[in-house]
């Protein structure tokens, strides 16, 4: 029962919330509209809907004045994003994408910070048909976007120990779990004919209700020492914690986020805070239950302000904690001591437990192409064709080539060399630690590029690493090209936040390990001035660094910036 101490924050619905109120449990009219072949686009309100079945609405905005000026409706299209739990697919599973991605979408996969696939390109039309072959895999894309709990995280590290895939299971299963219960996804898409009489309560959805969360809600499970998944940028995270080679359970952490809006100090990107331990048999519950406070404490007026940490930080951390343990019944156990030493991936290949190999690629920005000189998505079919173990894709939008036998290994080896497939060694560390989002031409919220300008920006930065000394100094950087922190920019040692086209907020100082944010450094600069001052920066650090330390941590010992303190003060 909810406490009679909290409040949600009054205020006027937003008309999202009408939407939801509206949809009969996320159907709206989206059977009947996407049938019209008379605009290829879609209605708002069936677009809000849309996310929650793991897709929106997009336009190319390449084309946006073109086709303005010839009197056409914009070049409208769908994004879809598959639910991935712990990004572990079949090559059965890779083979059906790279085939949909050709068949319905524009020709490419994009390998999202979120562990999954994403297709850019689809038309209303071949939206049922790219559902139905996803799910001839037993893949889905429900709540794959959406006021819901999104794909699961999980450490992609298969050779660190046996642990990862015990954990990976618990993330699977918390995925499912947690899934919505409405049958819509499957009634529109699957032609699951709806069951006559079914009770349109609060039944229907036990753990959301009616009106679902106020906004996306983000699950990932950390096994140290790697923090790939960057958990403290989590809605909710869960650290593994390992005693004597075994799992006894996991540190819970609360309240992690990167969105922000430019100009509005009311919102924030934050970390993540510990609050306590619980057992993996407990895991399901916390969950839960934590989701729930979300349901009926976050702000349904304001979505700037709904994510779940705005919530923690109105009501205040003990109080939620107090509040969690109320829902649960028990208290949870005593936060375990636990080690991070890096967020970024490994590259090449590496032996694992049982005899087991796995090969980390280094894919620029996630994305899964067939370049004019680079065939990457052809040669990645191929290994897919022979390959018997599994495709693992990473939260930092790479893949590893997983639990391969030492018979297979030298097939695929061969592959690899065919079609020169790299671990990214002849690149630079820094162009191997980068991540991007899509941005333009088809995120309709990017205010400046972020994909498609990052490598031309990396040429030139490679000149200055070369000229310090600095090309295997592994440095995270990050783009975006809007505040909304889809590559988790709070995170970067460096990271560019899209201000105007060519325009961009500069950021230092983010920790190695993702345990601390970044602070703005320099704000609404183009590329000259930024050049310019990572050719500063760079020299200063390759004179005047210590021993083994990392760049996030030099600008602020040097005083280029202030160490964050709370996790709040990202743009001071």
């Amino acid at each position: 029962m909810a406490s009679k101490i909290l409040k949600a924050p009054d205020g006027k619905p937003s008309d999202v919330e009408r939407i939801k109120a509206e949809s009969n449990f996320l159907r709206g009219t989206l059977k009947e509209v996407m049938l019209d072949r008379l605009s290829s686009g879609i209605p708002d309100d069936d677009n809000r809907l849309m996310k929650f079945h793991g897709s929106y609405l997009q336009d190319d905005r390449d084309l946006r004045n073109e086709r303005e000026k010839q009197k056409l409706e914009p070049a409208y299209q769908f994004m879809l994003r598959v639910r991935l739990p712990g990004g572990v697919a079949t090559p059965e599973q890779w083979l059906v994408m790279d085939q949909v991605s050709d068949k319905y979408a524009n020709g490419t996969l994009k390998i999202t910070t979120r562990q999954t696939w994403q297709m850019h390109g689809i038309l209303k039309w071949n939206m049922k048909n790219t559902i139905q072959e996803i799910h001839s895999t037993l893949l889905d894309t429900i709540a794959a976007c959406g006021d819901v709990n999104r794909n699961v995280l999980c450490s992609a590290n298969p050779y660190q120990s046996e642990i990862h895939s015990e954990v990976y299971e618990w993330a699977k299963q918390l995925s499912n779990d947690l899934l919505p219960k409405t049958r819509a996804y499957h009634e529109i898409w699957l032609d699951e004919e709806k069951v006559a009489g079914t009770p349109e309560s609060d039944e229907v959805e036990p753990m959301y209700g009616p009106l679902y969360l106020p906004r996306k809600f983000k699950i990932g499970i950390a096994v140290p020492p790697l923090n790939d998944i960057d958990v403290f940028s989590q809605d909710l995270g869960f650290i593994a914690i390992v005693e004597k080679g075994k799992l006894v359970g996991f540190n819970v952490v609360i309240g992690g986020g990167m969105g922000s809006s430019h100009g509005d100090k009311a919102t924030y990107p934050q970390l993540a805070k510990v609050i306590g331990f619980c057992t993996p048999e407990q895991l399901y519950e916390v969950s839960e239950k934590t989701i729930t406070i979300q349901r009926d404490y976050g702000n349904r007026s304001v979505r700037k302000n709904a994510r779940f940490k705005y919530t923690i930080d109105r009501l205040g951390l003990e109080t939620v904690k107090e509040e969690l343990e109320s829902r649960l019944g028990w208290k949870l156990g005593e936060a375990k001591p636990y080690h991070f030493e890096r967020n970024g991936d490994r590259y090449g290949w590496v032996k694992g437990i049982q005899g087991k190999w796995h090969f980390t690629l280094f894919i620029q920005n996630g994305r899964v192409a067939d370049f004019p000189d680079y065939k990457l998505k052809t040669g990645l079919r191929e290994i897919a064709n022979i390959h018997k173990g599994e495709f693992r894709l990473t939260t930092n939008q790479n893949l590893i080539i997983a639990n391969v036998s030492s018979r297979k290994k030298k097939e695929i080896d061969t592959l690899i060399q065919q079609y020169g497939l790299t671990d990214g060694k002849h690149y630079s560390a820094l162009r191997r630690s980068s991540m991007a989002c899509v941005a333009l031409p088809t995120c309709g919220l990017a205010m400046a590029e972020s994909e498609r300008y990052l490598p031309e920006l990396l040429d030139k930065v490679e000149t200055i690493l070369d000229e310090n000394g600095l090309r295997d100094e592994e440095i995270t950087i990050r783009m975006t090209g809007c505040p909304n922190g889809c590559a988790r920019p709070g995170l970067g040692e460096i990271a560019f936040m899209g201000k105007a086209v060519g325009k961009y907020n500069m950021y230092l100082g983010a920790a190695f390990d993702g345990s601390r944010l970044n602070k703005m450094y320099r704000e609404n600069i183009g590329e000259e001035e930024i050049l310019n001052e990572l050719r500063m920066l760079l020299s200063r650090y390759a004179k005047e660094r210590e021993e083994g330390e990392h760049f996030g941590d030099f600008v602020i010992r040097a005083g280029i910036v202030k160490a964050t303190t709370d996790g709040t003060n990202f743009h001071d």
